[in-house]
């Protein structure tokens, strides 16, 4: 059997994508993540994150372990606030890793979820109805609010989706050549790089226009009405 555990980073930001993580092991493994404090990645710093991140990476190429990621940028993000919200966005996010782990293993899964959803089973059932191979033998798939806290395979989770957005973050910082902090509307240095990435002319494609912050910013400043982003496809970006 394999333990799997699915977390996300980046459900609050202004700026930069939201990161779903999935961290799959055999169970005889499980006693490792204790071993090496894996765990809810905001119980530890940002360094101790990409330790431990370099170290999970090192357990997929000797081990049987499996991490992938995939990338929501802000565009598909403004457009499902616009439609079916960010919930069913982040129910489409872990069914789309969940099937794409399915197709790599023929194990039986015990899957545990970090819940966005108020209510758990909810959140499960959305889920399990998109999955292309459920029921599937002896598997089993649940989902709780703070998983990430309680269960240590989606600590796991945890810490491969936030270390890959801080890298998405820090690439994109050093690509416009200005600070711009954690994306968040309440990092000072976000706030601080507005006025570089709205202008009247053009909103960076890496915000997310839908959010309150840059309605009230743009409102602030400009007298014409807040540009609505092209609607996008399903694609889902991976990293």
């Amino acid at each position: 059997m394999r333990l799997v555990g699915i977390d996300e980073a980046g459900r609050g930001p202004v700026l930069g994508p939201l990161v779903v993580g999935l961290l799959s092991i055999p169970e005889g493994d499980e006693s490792m993540l204790a071993e090496h404090d894996i765990s809810d990645s905001k119980h530890h710093s940002a360094k101790k994150r990409a330790f431990q991140y370099e170290w999970i990476l090192e357990q997929q190429q000797e081990r049987d372990w499996v991490v992938d990621t995939i990338v929501c940028k802000p565009d598909r993000i403004d457009n499902a606030v616009e439609g079916q919200g960010l919930n069913l966005l982040e129910v489409d996010l872990f069914a789309a890793i969940l099937n794409r782990h399915s197709k790599k293993s023929d194990d039986t899964l015990q899957i545990t979820m970090d819940a966005c959803d108020v209510n758990e089973q909810r959140f499960t059932n959305r889920i399990t109805e998109r999955l292309t191979e459920w029921p599937r033998g002896e598997s089993t798939i649940h989902s709780e609010h703070k998983a990430d806290t309680n269960y240590r395979i989606v600590g796991g989770a945890s810490i491969v989706a936030k270390v890959v957005r801080d890298q998405i973050i820090h690439e994109l910082q050093d690509s416009l050549g200005f600070r711009i902090g954690s994306g968040y509307p309440s990092d000072p240095n976000t706030v601080s790089a507005l006025p570089k990435l709205i202008g009247p002319e053009q909103i960076h494609p890496d915000l997310r226009w839908s959010w309150a912050t840059v309605e009230r910013y743009w409102s602030q400043n400009y007298s014409t009405p807040l540009p609505k982003r092209e609607k996008t496809g399903t694609t889902l970006f991976s990293k």
